[in-house]
């Protein structure tokens, strides 16, 4: 099977269409749904590697499909949201998805922003994985897992290489830029709030620390740093 086989959902059948076409022409295996409720059988049914997602159809929209979704399945999401509709993004990230791209969208970026997120999502085009620890917080590199006081976590594919950097970068300030370029594989654009939430996010799945706070702590202006945490706590 293609390790690029993709789910797009998106109920205007002829601007789905023209993805596909395109899609298929960059190597893409590309099967197309055209409600929600399609698309969420379709994925109990077969194996995708990634989801493109609309938030707007007929029926159940996408963000409810999503939230349905991150029950039972991790797998990577792009969300087709309309122009200027942040709080369908915003509300999308909170969600679980992994990115979103805004509609109309060009072809060659929806294209690239797959790409990045599937090497996200199969853990290559970065430096070699190692297991990383920082109190009760381990990250184990074999399973692509994680759990905190011995309890597993699930994270998206995009939580997941966050928490790497975080990890390997504790005690030290990482700006959102150097983030959202080695995350999401992207510039950091000047109204993107897309880390924010991915570290928020990550936040609640890892909890607080033994002192009551979060180990992520926000650098004003400057960007995120997740604390040395004492072995005692784990």
């Amino acid at each position: 099977m293609s390790h690029n086989r993709i789910l797009l959902a998106d109920d205007d059948e002829e601007l789905a269409q023209l993805l596909r076409d395109f899609l298929s022409r960059e190597g893409f295996d590309v099967v197309l749904a055209h409600t929600a409720d399609t698309a969420l059988a379709a994925i109990r049914s077969e194996m995708f590697d990634a989801l493109v997602l609309d938030v707007m159809m007929p029926g159940r929209s996408g963000l409810d499909a999503l939230r349905e979704l991150r029950r039972e399945s991790a797998i990577p999401v792009l969300m087709l949201t309309a122009l200027g509709e942040d709080i369908d993004r915003i509300l999308g990230l909170e969600l679980g998805a992994d990115d979103y791209i805004p509609k109309p969208c060009n072809p060659r970026e929806l294209a690239a922003r797959l790409r990045a997120v599937l090497r996200r999502a199969h853990g290559e085009g970065a430096e070699t994985l190692t297991d990383l620890r920082n109190g009760p917080i381990w990250l184990r590199a074999a399973s692509r897992s994680v759990s905190v006081d011995n309890r597993p976590i699930t994270l998206t594919a995009t939580e997941f290489d966050l928490l790497v950097l975080l990890l390997r970068e504790a005690g030290r300030v990482v700006s959102k830029e150097r983030i959202s370029q080695t995350v999401l594989g992207r510039a950091l654009g000047p109204f993107d709030r897309s880390i924010d939430v991915h570290v928020s996010n990550l936040r609640r799945k890892i909890g607080d620390a033994a002192d009551g706070s979060s180990p992520i702590t926000t650098i004003h202006r400057s960007g995120y740093l997740l604390r040395q945490l004492a072995e005692a706590e784990s």
